[in-house]
């Protein structure tokens, strides 16, 4: 019983050191853009990884490198609304016309 209780400890301190590694209440939309800007973030942060991707493009890497920085502020697209939220409508009206 104490093993189990000594992995729980340690679960929950490393889920409060790195972010990326989740916890209960995560959902799958946050999970993906966990996993996406540590994978876009890896590339440019490796430069062979960085090479590797911009030959295969066709692209210099100063440009693979930014396009992988953008795509880090949201990989997955916007957030799914929460519950209780009211949903924004896209096109600039609200329904009141």
């Amino acid at each position: 019983m104490a093993d189990k209780l000594r992995t729980q400890q340690e679960l929950e301190r490393l889920q409060a050191k790195y972010i990326g590694t989740g916890h209960p209440d995560t959902t799958s939309w946050e999970w993906r853009t966990n996993i996406s800007r540590d994978t876009y973030s890896s590339i440019v942060g490796h430069p062979p990884q960085l090479a590797y991707i911009s030959l295969a493009q066709n692209e210099p890497a100063a440009k693979v490198r930014a396009q992988l920085i953008r795509k880090m502020i949201q990989p997955c697209g916007p957030p799914p609304p929460r519950e209780g939220e009211e949903h924004v409508v896209q096109n600039g009206r609200n329904g009141n016309s």
